[in-house]
């Protein structure tokens, strides 16, 4: 199966449609932001300006907080009053993990470039990281510029490459070097060093 860059990111994107939440409950949005911040009852309502009393009421459901209150809880939290009422995006998942190991990601051969998808077990990632092994020389090479939505980051794990854009004069890179452009812009890569380059590619998915 060959996948140029844009086709990788539209498989990527792909996953269970978002499900829609029940009508927030400010008592646990408020307790869920704090423990996220890492912080204690008394450390929260001390950033809020609020007695820890008036804190812990809010939390458990006991009371309503004026607009006082709420306009200190969104200073102290440093968000806005509107995010006190927005739920987690929908099918979002804290604490995941994905390790790929050497050599086990996924395989995705073009004629220019063969790409190992990693990370590829977590399902509604906002970026889509793959190793790839850089096999074009010249940029005739390539059925004109590639192009697609977001934002991309390049590393060079090893060898020469150079990095042609639709807007930049080709910039040659080595180990080490890195680049994060607009992925819409046009953009192509070589590898210019005697053996395949090999790059680290994230791209964002939102």
């Amino acid at each position: 199966m060959s996948a140029d860059p844009k086709t990788l990111i539209q498989i990527a994107r792909q996953g269970g449609h978002e499900e829609n939440g029940a009508p927030v409950d400010l008592g646990r949005r408020v307790r869920e932001l704090r423990k996220a911040r890492d912080w204690t009852l008394e450390q929260a309502a001390g950033q809020a300006g609020l007695a820890r009393s008036t804190l812990s009421k809010i939390e458990n459901g006991q009371m309503s907080p004026t607009y006082d209150a709420l306009k200190k809880l969104a200073v102290g939290l440093d968000i806005s009053i509107p995010q006190l009422f927005t739920p987690p995006r929908a099918g979002q998942v804290n604490g995941r993990l994905a390790v790929t190991k050497t050599g086990q990601g996924t395989a995705q051969a073009t004629v220019t470039y063969e790409h190992e998808l990693l990370a590829e077990t977590l399902t509604k990632k906002q970026m889509l990281p793959y190793r790839a092994r850089v096999r074009a020389r010249r940029m005739e090479e390539f059925d004109g510029w590639v192009r697609h939505d977001g934002e991309e980051f390049l590393y060079v794990l090893t060898g020469v490459i150079r990095l042609y854009t639709e807007f930049y004069e080709p910039i040659e890179m080595r180990r080490g070097d890195s680049a994060y452009y607009d992925a819409t812009m046009g953009h192509n890569v070589v590898s210019v060093s005697e053996e395949d380059a090999n790059i680290l590619w994230v791209t964002s998915l939102v």
